[in-house]
């Protein structure tokens, strides 16, 4: 009987963090539970190659891998999204001030 694979469940669990905390909470802080995801997966497939027929559930692995790069990659868009909002915001105050706006 084969068993879980050590790892596998973890991987999965924080993939899914990974995008929902991203897309609900902490915006780019996310990233962090991708890297987790991404951690947890490389290390469970590490043990799966040692012995495949041993071990189940490599497919919550590859699913888990998937979920950390999809919540990795909305993580870097809100990034992206929020220098260019805040870098915009510096611009218009700055410009602001430099004409006498506030004064």
């Amino acid at each position: 009987m084969n068993q879980p694979l050590p790892g596998a469940s973890n991987a999965l669990t924080f993939g899914i963090l990974s995008i929902v905390l991203t897309i609900f909470c902490c915006g780019p802080f996310g990233a962090i539970f991708s890297f987790i995801g991404l951690s947890s997966a490389k290390k469970a497939e590490q043990v799966y190659q040692l012995d495949r027929a041993a071990y189940s559930g490599y497919d919550n692995v590859k699913t888990g891998r998937i979920l950390s790069y999809i919540g990795l990659g909305i993580a870097g868009v809100y990034l992206i999204l929020g220098i260019i909002y805040f870098g915009a915001l510096g611009a218009i105050i700055y410009s602001a001030a430099s004409e006498g706006g506030f004064q």
